[in-house]
């Protein structure tokens, strides 16, 4: 739609509903059977594998952390809070979202689950191939 218009612009494509990114994380460790334990506060605070349901993880187990801040990622200008504004999008091209954040982290954690199996058993049978990646 943003493609198809006379004069280019920018647009905001987003739900307009803010989440944290604890509970990224959550569904996203939920999408693999983990179950995820914070403990700490603010700098401190970790993500502990409390249980894990199936075999999407194998190379992980209860009691390790997987969540972990480190502030040599924190943006020189960090912002407290992002939120994304549809509005304009929702009004010019008629747009609205079709899935719900929660959706599109399954969608995104199963393509990633996807590559890891097919690389794990490429790896398997001898066939040591480098990880796709962006960037």
């Amino acid at each position: 739609m943003m493609l198809q218009q006379d004069n280019p612009d920018d647009f905001v494509i987003a739900t307009g509903v803010q989440y944290s990114v604890r509970q990224f994380i959550e569904w996203s460790a939920k999408e693999l059977g983990i179950t995820i334990r914070f403990e700490g506060k603010g700098l401190e605070e970790k993500g502990t594998i409390e249980s894990i349901e199936g075999d999407n993880a194998p190379a992980l187990k209860v009691g390790d952390v997987i969540v972990q801040i480190d502030s040599r990622y924190f943006r020189p200008a960090e912002v407290e809070t992002l939120l994304g504004d549809p509005t304009k999008a929702k009004k010019t091209l008629g747009w609205i979202p079709e899935i719900t954040v929660q959706e599109m982290c399954e969608e995104m954690v199963g393509e990633d689950l996807k590559v890891a199996k097919r690389h794990a058993l490429l790896k398997e049978h001898g066939h040591d191939i480098p990880v796709a990646t962006e960037g």
